[in-house]
């Protein structure tokens, strides 16, 4: 039975229980502010941290810069693709040398090295098929003496592939340091099969068999 009596004292529990629904309200509002602030704070030295972390990779090193026009157009005597004394004369003196090698294609073959281990590799790589110029290509972040030899290489390679195929060869080594890959390419009366510079490699691949059709 309602009676009046008991009208202050309902009153007075109804607004206890509104004002502790309202307490817990007023803290859960301030626990999802605090959420969200904090939230927001690691959002922020995340993304602090990655463009430190990019900033320090942007400045760690510097590509290698190929002047290719400064290796000279003069005449170079012309070397035929069979001819693998002159082709190992041009890369220098040959260090080590693997016939239990493979070739583009996984045919046996005969690797020369013209580096010790230790060092920045320049490779010819000679099968019945194929013939494989191969040579280190320097990363940015490399020491200056790995980045002066792959230089050197790149630049032995250039003067090479002029001799294998005139001053198209020449073209052929500049595009590659540049970027392009080169593939199933006549140039100079040499069939290359594969040409590129990427990921600490470069090589240049020729069909061996296909030239000599193109020669005869």
């Amino acid at each position: 039975m309602w009676n009046k009596s008991l009208q202050p004292l309902m009153v007075g529990t109804i607004m206890i229980v509104g004002m502790s629904l309202s307490a817990c309200n007023n803290s859960n509002q301030e626990t999802e502010a605090e959420a969200d602030t904090s939230t927001e704070q690691v959002a922020t030295e995340v993304s602090d941290k990655a463009t430190d972390v990019d900033g320090a990779v942007a400045e760690q090193g510097v590509p290698v810069s190929y002047n290719v026009g400064s290796w000279g157009s003069e005449s170079v005597k012309p070397v035929s693709i069979n001819e693998l004394g002159d082709i190992q004369a041009t890369f220098g003196s040959v260090v080590t040398t693997d016939e239990n090698s493979l070739d583009y294609a996984s045919n046996p073959a005969t690797k020369y090295r013209f580096m010790k281990a230790d060092a920045p590799y320049l490779d010819v790589i000679d099968s019945q098929k194929y013939l494989e110029l191969g040579w280190y290509y320097a990363n940015p972040t490399d020491s200056d003496k790995e980045k002066e030899l792959s230089e050197a290489h790149a630049k032995k390679s250039y003067k090479l592939a002029r001799q294998l195929m005139g001053d198209e060869g020449g073209q052929v080594i500049s595009d590659m340091l540049n970027g392009q890959i080169i593939k199933n390419q006549t140039t100079g009366g040499q069939k290359i099969e594969l040409a590129k510079c990427e990921f600490y490699s470069c090589m240049i691949i020729f069909n061996k068999s296909e030239a000599q059709v193109s020669e005869s």
